[in-house]
Order: structure tokens, then sequence, then C-alpha cells
């Protein structure tokens, strides 16, 4: 601005004024502009993020219902020796559950290893563990079951990786340690699980390890408390056969 015309504004108070308010609008124009810079980069790297983010969610799912899939492969064992018109078994099936169990396992692995952060490794964890628990694998399922109660402790997979960890003990002599895990769950004020059968479980655990009052007593809740429950019927057959010996 030219200073004859500064000169003018000074001797115009409400001119100078309005001169003052668009300098200093100008000023944080500028200033709005470089904010509005700053949130723009900002979303930019967020949406670049999320949308890795969800890819990679995406690939991870994907990756876990391959190892499903190969884990629901059906059955077909092969036909006795001798077998009139024997043909060997159909493409896409297994001639064991150990077979497929074993082809299955390392592709939960993968998915867990591949996808480390995401809710599909955290499933597929758990159903390494399951497929270690039954293929004898004890001390590895043992393993696999903590990192899944590690990632999901207060998750409905936490809760049943602590019910799976204590079959591993149960299965490893372990009588103890595997009733303490059925207790804790059995009184959980908000667990998902069905506290029936975890009964039923604590009882035969109890019956395993020689405390057979202890699992009387469990069967007997089974019976009283559960009186529509699946397990019934176990529980009252479990308690006749206790009585007998």
């Amino acid at each position: 601005m030219k200073r004859s015309e500064r000169q003018h504004l000074r001797e115009n108070p409400f001119a100078e004024f309005v001169f003052g308010l668009r300098e200093a609008t100008i000023g944080h124009s500028r200033q709005a502009a470089a904010v509005v810079l700053v949130i723009a980069a900002a979303a930019v790297a967020a949406g670049g993020y999320f949308y890795w983010q969800g890819r990679r969610t995406v690939n991870a799912d994907a990756a876990l219902a391959a190892a499903m899939t190969v884990a629901e492969t059906p059955v077909v064992p092969p036909a006795p020796a001798g077998t009139p018109n024997q043909s060997a078994p159909g493409p896409g099936t297994f001639p064991s559950a150990r077979a497929r169990l074993e082809a299955a396992l390392p592709r939960f692995l993968d998915v867990a290893s591949a996808y480390p952060s995401t809710d599909a490794a955290t499933t597929a964890l758990y159903q390494a563990a399951g497929a270690l628990c039954s293929l004898g694998r004890l001390p590895e399922a043992e393993q696999r079951y903590r990192e899944v109660i590690a990632r999901d402790a207060r998750g409905v997979y936490g809760e049943m990786a602590q019910l799976g960890l204590a079959d591993v003990y149960r299965a490893m002599g372990q009588a103890d340690k595997a009733i303490e895990i059925y207790q804790k769950l059995s009184t959980s004020a908000d667990t998902r699980l069905p506290t029936d059968g975890v009964l039923l479980q604590l009882a035969r655990t109890y019956a395993k390890a020689g405390k057979t009052e202890d699992a009387a007593r469990t069967y007997t809740r089974i019976v009283e408390e559960f009186p529509q429950s699946l397990y019934v019927a176990d529980a009252r057959d479990a308690l006749g056969a206790l009585k007998k010996s």
C-alpha cells in the first residue's frame, strides 16, 4: 500500500481499524491455511494407514478361511484291501482325521505368523492349539493356548483357551492344575462358557484323580442346578457308576 494511502487511513480511525482487521485476517488466513494443510496431510496418512490395515485384515481373514477349509475337508478312509471295485479316495479328501489335522496345522500357524496383530491370528492360534492337542503334542498345545489367553484374556477365545489348557493338563496327568482352572471358570460370574459343561469336565477330572467325593458332589450340582442341561444324563450315569464302585 502506498504511503499516501497509509497516511489517509491514519486520518480516518474507522478506515484504520478496517485496515488493521484486514491485515490481521490475512495473517490468520495464512496460519489457517497452514493448519489445514497439516490436517489434510494427517488425514491422508491416516487414510493410508486405515486402508493398509483394512487390506491386511481382509488378507488375514482370507488366509484363515483357507486354513479352515483344509480343517473341514471330508475324511474318506481308504477301502480295505481286496474290496471289490476298490477305488482311490476322491480328490480334495483326507484318508484320516490325523492327516487332515497335520495338513491344517501349518496353515493356522502361518496365519498367526503373517498377521500377528489381527483377530484372525487369535482364531488361528486357538485352532492350532486344538489341533496340537488332538495330535498328542501337548506341550506345544499348552504354549499356543497360553498365547491365545495372553492375546484375548477377557474375550471368548481367551476363555475357551483356558478350557483347552485345562484339558491339556488333564491329558498330561496334571489334575490339580486342570481342577484349578475348571473351578475358576465354573464360579466366574461373567463367563460366556456353559457352566454345566465346565462342571462336567471338573467332575470327570475329580474322578480321574481319585477324588470320588468331590466328583459326586459336582455331578450332583449338575443334576440339581441344571435340570434341563444336555449333560444331566451323563451326570446321572456317572453318579450311578460312582455309587456302585
